[in-house]
């Protein structure tokens, strides 16, 4: 076991909270500080396991649980359904579900904006409604416009099951593309809606799991990137390896889509396109994960295009915007925290490349080229910062916004004089701001409007320190005047990878969990700015990632342990959760120090790190996790791989494993292994459950009333578990 030692938190600043009064407001809530009920003994369904050991790089690798790996086998069926319906019987009979669901669901089900995106003086945005399970797209022309429904999901399919993925409009706004998806996964079609009549065009392109839709300017087709489907020669692992950036032609057949830049062969890479404004220039992106990128550059108007490199091979990252005459580049080449470069597709050599905003003490997270200016969005201690600047790189203006919270979907276009952005915060949710990117001001477009008093909710900024050291933050919101009892109820979320921050996170009115009713009931959330993200910059990624991963899982210890000994609370009621790479840092923290944790609530995993790149998307991840296939990475991936840690006879705290029919990104094959394996190791007698989300994808139903009872389950075992 690797522990964290125990580190005093040390406070440094209060979350300012604002007073509007809302209704509805909850009954008082009953003292957390209830004795922890302890569970009855637990029989499970059975679960054959059998003597499955693997050699590799000399060590035998036990995987009693391969068999579960197979979802098409009627074994594999049979066991999935008895679990999940063991699971919902003691789910369903948890005290507190009524009063839960009903609060949950108030808090759900809003009205609410999302950021426009403005073309030609139409403007496009998602609206969540309160009587609707999903968003519906709407179009007006110009502010004062009438709005108008374009793309409505809500009657795609009886059973909810078919959603809205991303969309796009064209530069003139007479079309939108978008994708149209079956069970909420990634797997979609693309198709295209004329705006002004709102009828669908003939256009249907299958293959568009990561279309990334590039209109050409005058509005005529667009590039996307187009995958094959998974057969003998394209296996879902090696997929991501056969993607093509294609052309579209508008009215045309899909099948005759011109290729314009090839397969990379290179199952770990994405592949997206950049056009610039005119159209002359073409920009094809090759990720390599979240840690390099390559760039080629064509001109589409010679009679002979071909691609010239831009960067290979670099150890850097670079994302392209275009913007007027030049294309703008975000990287932290030479720049942990990252900076801004220009590039004049006329000379596009790297030595006439020219920098328009330096690297500073916060990291740059985004780039916008809107109004002819450049909307560069920063962290600084895990919030927001928004500034503009000249497309020469003198700053402009520096926007006032409300403090301590975090900004995102900035939204803009070089010939449009506005930029849009959604502000939120601990204590408010979408404020949807208008911005003057000549002069700087800030209005409100839009807010959601909940049931909340956010007066009533306090958070806070603290630090710890690691185990080897670092310092690390961390936010805790609780309800205003909460004290350290040592018995609060707490849940500990994280997430620690992929250079993805933890910034601070509306409690209500979120498109997930409203945590509003967790803090209503008594409880806190702690949320830590782990390695791995990006909070710090790029050093603060790299230090969490391939064979630096358990640097992730120590911060988070860390905080646990800083948590209970600061008296927020107790491992009798201290909860783990997190999802999808965050699951792996809940399985991770739950095998490493169980006795830390009451709980654990594990959303769409990874947990057999040594397998998991044959499945899903794993292939793409090989970048920040690593491979078995390289025996140092094997070595790393095994020491902290939790299905390969559930040891025979630990007291592992109370488990629930949310998992979905139909992920195509995270293989439900790891949950299914977790659960397994716990339920035979556990000497704890505290139940180990597999709940199975119907019509599912990695991210959800995409569904209000599956929100819902999604939050229900989780917040109702919590309560249960931690004494509420």
């Amino acid at each position: 076991m690797r522990l964290a030692p125990v580190i005093p938190l040390l406070a440094t600043a209060a979350l300012a909270c604002g007073s509007r009064a809302r209704s509805s407001q909850p009954a008082e809530p009953p003292s957390p500080a209830h004795p922890v009920v302890k569970d009855p003994a637990t029989t499970y369904p059975p679960t054959r396991r059998d003597d499955v050991v693997d050699q590799i790089h000399g060590v035998a690798v036990p995987d009693p649980y391969r068999w579960l790996e197979d979802a098409s086998s009627p074994e594999v069926q049979s066991w999935m359904k008895a679990q999940h319906q063991f699971a919902r019987a003691y789910l369903d009979e948890l005290p507190r579900r009524a009063a839960i669901a009903a609060r949950i669901a108030e808090l759900s089900y809003f009205d609410g904006p999302g950021v426009p995106d403005a073309r030609r003086g139409r403007l496009f945005w998602i609206r969540k409604h309160k009587e609707r399970e999903k968003g519906v797209l709407y179009w007006k022309q110009g502010e004062r416009g009438a709005e108008k429904v374009l793309l409505d999901p809500n009657g795609w399919s009886t059973d909810g099951s078919t959603s809205l993925g991303s969309w796009k409009p064209s530069p003139d706004g007479r079309h939108v593309a978008f994708q149209r998806k079956a069970n909420n996964s990634d797997e979609a079609v693309l198709h295209v809606v004329d705006v002004a009549g709102g009828r669908e065009l003939p256009d249907a392109i299958a293959g568009a799991k990561y279309a990334n839709v590039e209109w050409t300017p005058d509005g005529k087709g667009f590039y996307y990137t187009w995958v094959p489907p998974v057969s003998e020669k394209v296996p879902v692992a090696d997929r991501p390896g056969f993607a093509e950036l294609r052309y579209h032609v508008l009215g045309g057949d899909a099948a005759a889509d011109a290729v314009v830049f090839p397969a990379t062969g290179n199952p770990q890479s994405f592949l997206r396109s950049v056009v610039s404004d005119d159209g002359r220039w073409l920009v094809a992106e090759v990720q390599h994960g979240w840690i390099s990128t390559d760039l080629y550059l064509q001109d589409r108007r010679s009679a002979h295009p071909v691609w010239k490199p831009l960067v290979e091979g670099a150890h850097a990252v670079f994302e392209v915007k275009a913007g007027g005459d030049r294309f703008y580049v975000l990287t932290n080449d030479g720049a942990p925290h990252f900076r801004v470069l220009a590039i004049d597709p006329r000379r596009p050599a790297r030595a006439s490349w020219k920098q328009v905003v330096a690297e500073s003490d916060a990291t740059i997270e985004s780039v916008e080229p809107a109004g002819g200016r450049l909307v560069v969005s920063y962290l600084r201690s895990a919030t927001s910062e928004v500034a503009i600047y000249g497309k020469s790189g003198r700053l402009a203006h520096r926007l006032e916004l409300p403090p301590l919270g975090k900004v995102e979907g900035v939204s803009g276009r070089f010939d449009e004089g506005s930029a849009y952005l959604e502000f939120s915060s601990f204590s408010e949710r979408a404020i949807i701001f208008k911005v003057s990117v000549e002069g700087g001001a800030v209005e409100e477009w839009a807010r959601a409007r909940l049931p909340l008093d956010p007066s009533r909710i306090e958070a806070e900024q603290v630090r710890y320190r690691s185990k080897d050291g670092t310092e690390v933050t961390m936010f805790v919101v609780h309800r205003k005047g909460a004290t350290r009892t040592g018995a609060n109820p707490t849940i500990l979320f994280g997430y620690g990878g992929f250079n993805q921050p933890m910034l601070p996170t509306p409690v209500a009115g979120s498109w997930e969990w409203p945590w509003a009713v967790w803090i209503e009931m008594g409880g806190v959330l702690a949320i830590p700015n782990l390695r791995g993200g990006n909070e710090q910059g790029e050093a603060w990624h790299q230090a969490g990632m391939l064979l630096a991963k358990q640097n992730v899982f120590d911060d988070y210890v860390a905080a646990a342990r800083a948590l209970i000994a600061e008296k927020w609370t107790s491992p009798e009621h201290l909860a783990a959760m997190g999802r999808s790479n965050g699951g792996l840092l809940v399985a991770a923290a739950m095998t490493q120090a169980p006795e830390l944790f009451r709980a654990v609530v594990c959303g769409v995993p990874l947990v057999d790190m040594v397998r998991y790149h044959l499945f899903g998307s794993g292939k793409t991840w090989i970048p920040e996790y690593g491979s078995a296939d390289d025996p140092a990475q094997f070595k790393a991936l095994l020491a902290y791989s939790p299905y390969h840690h559930v040891s025979h006879g630990a007291a592992y705290p109370a488990l629930l494993v949310l998992s979905t029919d139909s992920d195509d990104r995270v293989d439900p094959m790891h949950a299914r292994k977790l659960v397994a394996a716990v339920q035979d190791a556990s000497s704890s007698q505290r139940p180990a459950l597999l709940r199975i989300e119907r019509h599912a994808g990695h991210s959800g139903a995409d569904m209000v009333r599956q929100t819902v009872e999604g939050g229900t389950d989780a917040f109702s075992f919590l309560a249960r578990q931690l004494g509420m």
